[in-house]
């Protein structure tokens, strides 16, 4: 069966797509599965791990809300599978390979979004998501012994944001697939929320359409006529500035909003407060050493926790109190001035602007 599947790859899919039977391999060598292709099999790794399953109770962008139609990190990685996938076909690129790519990508985030990955990236000087990803399943799941997938799967997931840029076309489509979603579902949650109204949208915007499937449309119609050739997948230069607009109108109306800094210095107090913590009991039997040194299992541990760990153990280990059933917990620090939260505004909007792969 596998064979048939192979065959049918080099039959049917575009010669500039990748095959799994080119694949250049694992990292160990394993008898290949006589079923399952080996992007099949990556895939299927990858939604069995445990990671994947931590990631319904992680962060997407708005933190601790409560309300039962948010994204959280899973909903928002099966949109990047169902866009990636939808492209691939179009294109007769592999759509097995851009799934499991898809589905792997945002493993290694840490719980409360990018605010956590933001604490994290100053108590151990340097940590990118997309790295913690690949470190995920090479290294850490299924006991230490990582989820050994193949080259092309890898490539995507560390290259899926940042400098990198991947190796494969599949990784290509992921990394747009990836802005499309969050781009999208960010408008809809924004919208649900109502920190905002359609209308105070940037009229460039509007080139993307006026509702959320209609955005989703136009930006995947373009990649599709852009990137037809297949040389290199890419948007056109006028969806591309629209997508730079609405992403600059998102960071100041909803990602660095006034409420969004308070919850960013609840995250910094919890998760700086849990790093200390275990770095002082690193010797203790509670935190398996996953890494070269202490600060980097710290690192692996905590960035694995979903945001309700997270806050309990907050609570339980450093507040000495009892664990919640909700996420209330992340208000119990305190509340910051105006001019506290205009100085960390000021503060992002710089690294933004100086180190756009961190964002």
């Amino acid at each position: 069966m596998r064979l048939d599947w192979e065959k049918w790859e080099r039959d049917f899919l575009a010669p500039e797509a990748a095959k799994s039977s080119f694949s250049l391999g694992r990292q160990r060598f394993e008898e290949p599965c006589d079923i399952r292709t080996s992007y099949q099999r990556d895939r299927d790794r990858i939604i069995h791990s445990k990671a994947f399953r931590r990631l319904k109770q992680k962060t997407q962008v708005f933190i601790a809300t409560g309300a039962d139609h948010m994204r959280t990190r899973l909903t928002h990685t099966l949109e990047v599978a169902q866009v990636s996938r939808t492209i691939a076909r179009a294109l007769r690129l592999n759509e097995d390979l851009v799934e499991a790519i898809a589905l792997g990508h945002d493993l290694g985030h840490t719980p409360f979004g990018h605010a956590g990955e933001r604490v994290l990236d100053l108590w151990l000087s340097g940590f990118y998501h997309n790295q913690q990803s690949l470190r995920v399943v090479d290294v850490l799941e299924n006991n230490g012994q990582g989820l050994n997938l193949t080259f092309e799967v890898r490539d995507g997931i560390v290259n899926h944001s940042g400098s990198g840029f991947p190796a494969t076309l599949e990784g290509q489509v992921v990394r747009i697939s990836d802005r499309i979603a969050y781009i999208s579902h960010d408008i809809d949650d924004a919208l649900r929320a109502r920190i905002f109204k359609e209308k105070e949208l940037p009229k460039i915007g509007h080139v993307l359409g006026d509702n959320h499937s209609k955005r989703i449309d136009t930006m995947v119609r373009d990649l599709l006529l852009t990137s037809a050739k297949l040389d290199r997948i890419n948007l056109s230069d006028s969806v591309k500035d629209a997508i730079a607009e609405l992403r600059m109108f998102l960071f100041e109306k909803v990602y660095f909003r006034d409420e969004a800094l308070q919850e960013e210095h609840w995250v910094q107090v919890i998760i700086t407060a849990l790093c200390d913590y275990y770095a002082a009991i690193a010797d203790s039997e509670e935190l398996i050493l996953s890494g070269a040194n202490v600060r980097q299992a710290v690192g692996d541990y905590i960035a694995g926790m979903t945001d309700r760990f997270a806050i309990n153990q907050y609570r339980e280990k450093v507040l000495a109190l009892p664990t919640l059933n909700d996420n209330d917990g992340i208000k119990q620090c305190h509340r910051l001035s105006q001019k506290e939260l205009e100085k960390i505004r000021e503060k992002l909007l710089m690294q933004l602007k100086n180190e756009p792969a961190k964002y």
